[in-house]
């Protein structure tokens, strides 16, 4: 037996009283996590079908090469340090900022060469190319009373274009301001030297010192570059592979 209760035929013979104050059924469906829960961002895809990747934030410079040698008349069994300078916006990633490289002296076969053959090594990432690194060197050897003392300072910008480049560093030694001075420095074997060799880098302060140029140090650079095409800046072509840049 059926009765029509509401619009709705309902069976049986029960006590319809119930279903008065009932509301209509409702059917609750749950969404299943992470498929109607929330709304699914659309992929980009490129022409070609595969996914677009995200624009880059930052470029990477890695360098390598080595401080090869140097010529500096009349001195001997000198030693090279280097550093490395750059802006606030850069951050070494691996590599060695600085270091130290071995004594060596001059040759039958070169005798006015010193060969150090030093490697360097350093990758660093930046937002921008302002503070582009410089590499500071500072020479040091022995004067006629065994005292350690400097031979030369120099610095140059690691190059800009990824490739291979070699550069010849003018090196040169701050001087006293007297004679008296000079005569001093000399028999206690305390020269003139910077404070910071880094200084060498900055061009705060360099009107007022004196100096006088001694010795070349020969570098030689490896260079190459990640992002910085896709950042908008353009250096160019290097003599060589580009290498990080098709990575």
């Amino acid at each position: 037996m059926y009765r029509r209760w509401g619009g709705r035929i309902w069976g049986g013979f029960g006590d319809l009283g119930d279903f008065a104050d009932r509301e209509p059924h409702e059917e609750k469906r749950s969404a299943a996590p992470g498929k109607f829960g929330r709304c699914a961002v659309p992929s980009v895809t490129t022409a070609t079908g595969a996914p677009a990747m995200a624009a880059p934030s930052v470029f990477l410079l890695a360098v390598s090469g080595e401080i090869e040698s140097g010529e500096f008349p009349g001195f001997d069994d000198l030693y090279c340090k280097f550093s490395f300078v750059y802006g606030q916006d850069w951050v070494p990633t691996a590599g060695l900022e600085e270091g130290i490289s071995q004594i060596t002296s001059k040759s039958s076969v070169s005798p006015t060469t010193l060969v150090w053959n030093f490697p360097i090594d350093i990758t660093f990432k930046s937002t921008n190319p302002f503070g582009w690194p410089q590499i500071v060197l500072s020479v040091y050897g022995p004067d006629f009373f065994g005292h350690d003392v400097v031979r030369g300072y120099g610095a140059v910008h690691v190059p800009f274009v990824p490739g291979r480049h070699k550069r010849t560093i003018a090196m040169f030694v701050p001087e006293s301001t007297s004679r008296l001075q000079q005569l001093t420095s000399w028999f206690t074997g305390r020269r003139p030297e910077f404070t910071d060799p880094k200084v060498v880098a900055q061009g705060e302060g360099r009107e007022v010192t004196r100096v006088r140029s001694q010795g070349f140090v020969t570098v030689s650079f490896n260079v190459m570059t990640k992002d910085l095409h896709k950042l908008g800046y353009d250096v160019g072509q290097g003599p060589g592979p580009q290498g990080l840049q098709g990575l």
